[in-house]
């Protein structure tokens, strides 16, 4: 091989090995963007509302019901969470051990509980309905997951929650402005009051998660 064959078959060894490194550089590069966005979305807190019509926003639209306002207010204030809404209008403590797996998906930290109403208006005896509801937040706890019970009007569950090492919250607002197009549920007025009160303590269980 001549000299000047040498120098040419050189110069093409180095053309490729740039383009490899050049190819390298943009291929650690991509990886360096994926590993980021699953490390943002895995440090995303994960908060279940787990509940009947109260929390599923019968009659007002999805993004005004609870959990989209409670959501709303976490990232207003700086949290990486996300809310997500598992309440099904007429449900009961029964369905919602029925439906609890599908509900309470992997990677749930936080779930706010809110059942029994239709439970006594189907006439189920008050006691049962504290041997399910505390069924339901024994299974939560046992999964490592934080849980807010809520008591919706005259129906106070804080024996239940307490007992169980859940927080609680009453929810209790005077008919008329607050309310719906009929008179019972809540409209999302009646949904920001309730949010703002229910903040703190959600704020005080996502400490129990993390440090924020």
């Amino acid at each position: 091989m001549t000299g000047r064959e040498l120098a040419s078959h050189a110069e093409r060894l180095v053309s490729v090995g740039a383009r490899d490194a050049e190819l390298m550089r943009a291929l650690a590069a991509f990886l360096i963007l994926v590993a980021l966005g699953a490390s943002s979305s895995a440090a995303s807190l994960r908060i279940v509302a787990f509940g009947d019509s109260a929390t599923a926003g019968y009659l007002v639209a999805h993004d005004k019901a609870y959990p989209a306002q409670l959501q709303a207010a976490l990232r207003k204030k700086g949290y990486d969470v996300n809310v997500e809404n598992a309440g099904i209008s007429g449900d009961t403590t029964t369905g919602a051990l029925a439906r609890f797996d599908s509900a309470i998906g992997p990677g749930t930290q936080i779930a706010i509980v809110e059942f029994g109403v239709n439970d006594l208006r189907r006439g189920v005896p008050r006691s049962r309905v504290h041997t399910q509801l505390a069924e339901i937040i024994k299974t939560l706890r046992a999964r490592g997951i934080q849980v807010m019970v809520i008591g919706l009007g005259r129906l106070d569950l804080s024996g239940v929650a307490g007992a169980n090492g859940a927080l609680y919250q009453q929810w209790i607002l005077p008919r008329g402005k607050y309310r719906a197009g009929d008179g019972q549920h809540f409209n999302a007025e009646g949904y920001a009051i309730l949010v703002a009160r229910m903040l703190p303590q959600v704020e005080s269980l996502m400490k129990r998660i993390s440090p924020l």
